[in-house]
């Protein structure tokens, strides 16, 4: 035990309690919610509860920003998987996905310019990115949108840079795992259309 602690210090990694707990939890909600477990709302709000907190201190304001709009969804997420009729995955066109791209570009450039003007904010325009299309997929989450995990894959390889960047090695090594889960989320949910389709 002692020599693994020994390995991460020369490592310099700087892990906190609070992360290590925030990622666990993350990890949690996730594989639920490839699971369509309803129990991943509980773990997601557990876990950005405790992420406000280390965004904040991160100065990651956009990023704070999103962890208060997960803790919203996490309860939406929640009542609307709970539903006596159950929401089944569904699918959107081509056309309404590149909307929602054109949209997200268009706030993240007007986010990132607000944060990068007015702020002491690091990285503001690859921040509002992450939070304006994680905004995005989540709500395809609490919806059952099969492609919210493609917007999450693209999602999540842009959050491993940012938070290596800013020195939670840990929160990025968890974007890594995010990444994997979301490719097994959408051929976990895409198996499931073809089952029932």
């Amino acid at each position: 035990m002692i020599e693994i602690a020994l390995f991460f210090e020369k490592l310099n990694f700087n892990w906190s309690f609070i992360e290590v707990l925030a990622v666990l939890f993350s990890i949690a909600y996730v594989l639920l919610a490839a699971r369509q477990n309803i129990l991943c709302w509980t773990f997601a709000a557990i876990s950005v509860i405790l992420y406000i907190y280390i965004c904040i201190t991160a100065k990651l304001f956009p990023e704070s920003i999103l962890q208060i709009f997960y803790l919203i969804m996490a309860i939406y997420g929640y009542y609307n998987w709970k539903k006596p009729v159950k929401i089944n995955i569904n699918i959107w066109s081509v056309r309404k996905h590149f909307l929602i791209m054109l949209l997200g570009a268009i706030l993240t450039f007007l986010m990132g310019f607000y944060f990068s003007t007015y702020t002491s904010s690091k990285m503001p325009i690859i921040d509002s990115f992450t939070t304006i299309f994680s905004i995005i997929a989540t709500y395809m989450v609490t919806n059952k949108v099969l492609e919210n995990w493609l917007y999450w894959i693209v999602v999540d390889i842009v959050s491993i840079y940012l938070y290596f960047s800013r020195d939670l090695q840990l929160t990025s090594l968890l974007f890594l795992v995010y990444t994997v889960i979301a490719i097994f989320g959408y051929f976990s949910w895409s198996k499931k259309i073809n089952l029932n389709g």
